[in-house]
C-alpha cells in the first residue's frame, strides 16, 4: 500500500509542498539514501529544487518524526522513511550498504539496559557490522596476489 504523504504531512501540522512530497517518495522508493542521492532523485523530478530546499526538507521531515536520520560510524548520514518500529541496521564494512534488521527480541527498545539511571528509555539503536553478499562474493572471486621475487 503506497502511503498517503499529504495524510502524514498534515498531520504533524507541515504544509504539504512539491519538494516534501518528492523527498518523501524519493524516500520510500530509496531507503537508506544520503542528502545527495535524495538531492539527485528529488531533481531527477523537479530541476529547479535548491540543495538547501531538500536540505531544509529533510530537517523539517525529522523533526517531525516521518522520517529518520541515521549515521554509522564513520559514514555519512542517511535517511529513511521507515519510522517509529525502533528497527536496527545492517552496515557493509566495504561498500557501505545498508539494510534494515528488525527488533530483535519483544517491543521497543528492543534492548533491556543494564543500568538505566533512572532515563525512560524509549528507543535503542543498534548497528550490525559486516561484509555483504555482493561484496563476500567479490572478494573470493579476486585472484590471490603474488608477490614479485
Amino acid at each position: 500500500m503506497t502511503p498517503d504523504f499529504e495524510t502524514q504531512l498534515r498531520a504533524v501540522s507541515l504544509r504539504v509542498t512539491r519538494p516534501r512530497l518528492a523527498v518523501l517518495a524519493a524516500l520510500r522508493d530509496h531507503p537508506h539514501v544520503d542528502t545527495d542521492t535524495v538531492i539527485a532523485l528529488v531533481r531527477a523530478d523537479q530541476p529547479t529544487v535548491s540543495h538547501q530546499a531538500v536540505y531544509d526538507v529533510l530537517r523539517a521531515l525529522t523533526d517531525a518524526g516521518l522520517v529518520r536520520r541515521i549515521q554509522p560510524a564513520g559514514a555519512t548520514a542517511r535517511y529513511e522513511c521507515r519510522v517509529g518500529d525502533n528497527h536496527h541496521h545492517v552496515v557493509c564494512r566495504s561498500c557501505g550498504a545498508i539494510a534494515d534488521v528488525d527488533c530483535a527480541v519483544g517491543h521497543a527498545p528492543c534492548l533491556t539496559a543494564s543500568d538505566d539511571h533512572g532515563f525512560d528509555v524509549d528507543e535503542a539503536e543498534v548497528v550490525y557490522w559486516g561484509t555483504c553478499p555482493g561484496c563476500a562474493t567479490a572478494r573470493t572471486a579476486q585472484p590471490t596476489q603474488r608477490t614479485a621475487q
